[in-house]
């Protein structure tokens, strides 16, 4: 997370929490010589979800404190919606949610093998290590080496999000 995004983090998380939803994502694209986005994903408690109706009054109370402490040098575009069925994996608290449930890793730094890139089914995190179990065999990535996770959209993880 850039330091302008941990700024924009701290500005509109108590925003989001006040309206009874978490803030899932913040994350800035774009910038210097192009158009600038803010990316905003929040999610209901419960659910795991949010409704376009809920993703239009976060946008409208964010849009508010954006205006009045004006983080952003220039103009940007405000975008709010939520993580969806196939989510990013961000902490710790994930792994251990979505145990059981296919994922794509990848880590900053190759294996022993040279590889970089993994999928497979989920078994958790302990001691900061994520447990996989892939075609290949089991996977041990460290935490600390990983530079992104995500949910693989399955029949069985429609079903499980149905559910919530």
């Amino acid at each position: 997370m850039t330091p302008l995004e941990m700024k924009l983090k701290a500005l509109i998380q108590p925003v989001i929490e006040d309206l009874g939803f978490d803030l899932f994502l913040v994350q800035i694209t774009g910038g210097n010589s192009g158009s600038t986005t803010i990316q905003i994903m929040a999610e209901d408690t419960a659910t795991k979800n949010l409704g376009i109706d809920d993703a239009a009054k976060i946008s409208r109370a964010i849009s508010a404190v954006l205006d009045v402490e004006d983080p952003i040098e220039g103009t940007y575009r405000l975008e709010v919606g939520s993580p969806g069925i196939d989510r990013l994996l961000i902490n710790k608290d994930d792994f251990e949610h979505y145990e059981g449930f296919e994922v794509k890793l990848e880590t900053n730094t190759p294996d022993e093998n040279g590889q970089k890139r993994f999928r497979g089914r989920l078994n958790g995190i302990k001691d900061n290590i994520i447990y996989l179990s892939t075609d290949q065999g089991e996977a041990q990535i460290p935490y600390s080496s990983l530079a992104k996770a995500k949910l693989v959209l399955t029949d069985e993880l429609i079903k499980a999000t149905a559910n919530l």
